[in-house]
């Protein structure tokens, strides 16, 4: 897989924190940073589906719900 350089600024407590996970885990900074990228666009594209299903079920049941409502 191929690799890019990137540059963004961070506050300086949670990146002193990164540096202690990295060492602690025996992990790079790099790994950890593509990790946790990975887990946040994961994250942030099935909540629009989850949501989507939620009111999809919601709708299809709405008859039961209004009976388990009373």
């Amino acid at each position: 897989m191929s690799s890019i350089k990137i540059s963004s600024k961070v506050e300086k407590r949670e990146w002193n924190a990164l540096q202690d996970l990295a060492r602690e885990s025996h992990q790079s900074i790099s790994g950890l940073l593509t990790d946790a990228i990975r887990d946040y666009v994961r994250k942030r594209r099935l909540r629009p589906t989850v949501v989507s299903h939620l009111e999809d079920s919601m709708n299809e049941n709405e008859e039961l719900g209004k009976l388990l409502a009373k």
